[in-house]
């Protein structure tokens, strides 16, 4: 954590019996347990969450695989008929590995495990690590929710770097979704962005990122992006899916094909 991040938040416990948890997490993160700040990672009954202070703050920031929006579309969603799984290449009989290199609060990783795939998520800001694993280790103790996080495997670091070590089998599709000021009005969209801009910055090695993830999926790499903005430098995609506010940018390797049954003797 950088001094400039410790002087921008604190560890709070909610109540006395989340004490020596806080205290740990302090540690492990090296931030304080007091003092002045602008943001408070809180520990509590409910789990872990992040919350912006002064005069007039917004609600805390969490998350929750199990209740909210995410219950909402996990109950009502489109399915594999959603955009963001015609970008990756989900069809009938096909269910690509995915490693999502811009992890964020696992909204997209979710979707994608929902609808059946592998997905490994990446992070390197350890506040939002903390906050994903937390996460998913709430959303392991729900019976319905449970088989999609066992399909989430968070691991923390710098993407790029992880990439190029990588070894054994490389994912199929490498998803991306770099920090940009995105123009979506709702409140929440409002709220993290400005937390999350505040704490991590824009993604300024998104044209990076892109490279070494090209370098490394075996079939299709995919950006998404707020639908105006310019593609992320580098290499042109090699086609686009565009919806109302947003839009995925793919960069095809080879085509997906449905995995083949093993032959008997």
């Amino acid at each position: 954590m950088t001094d400039d991040t410790q002087a921008k938040i604190r560890i709070e416990a909610m109540a006395p019996e989340f004490s020596d948890a806080a205290r740990a997490l302090a540690d492990q993160l090296g931030l304080p347990l007091a003092g002045e700040s602008e943001f408070a990672l809180q520990l509590g009954a409910h789990g872990l969450q992040l919350q912006a202070l002064g005069v007039e703050p917004s609600g805390p920031v969490r998350v929750d695989f199990v209740e909210g929006p995410l219950a909402h579309r996990r109950q009502q969603g489109g399915g594999s008929g959603q955009m963001i799984a015609k970008a990756v290449g989900i069809q009938p009989g096909i269910r690509p590995v995915i490693l999502d290199v811009t992890a964020g609060l696992g909204r997209d990783a979710f979707v994608l495990a929902q609808l059946g795939c592998q997905v490994t998520l990446i992070e390197r800001q350890p506040l939002v690590v903390a906050l994903l694993a937390d996460g998913l280790r709430r959303g392991l103790v729900d019976q319905e929710v449970r088989p999609i996080i066992e399909r989430m495997h968070l691991r923390a670091g710098n993407a790029i770097e992880l990439m190029q070590a990588w070894s054994g089998e490389p994912p199929q599709v490498i998803y991306l979704d770099p920090m940009f000021p995105h123009r979506e009005k709702s409140s929440l969209v409002k709220k993290e962005m400005r937390i999350f801009r505040s704490l991590v910055g824009a993604d300024d090695d998104a044209p990076e990122l892109l490279q070494a993830a090209l370098a490394l999926a075996s079939h299709r790499v995919v950006i998404k992006r707020p639908r105006k903005a310019p593609s992320v430098a580098g290499p042109a995609p090699g086609y686009t899916l565009e919806g109302k506010s947003s839009r995925f940018d793919i960069y095809p390797k080879k085509a997906l094909k449905q995995a083949q049954p093993p032959t008997t003797a």
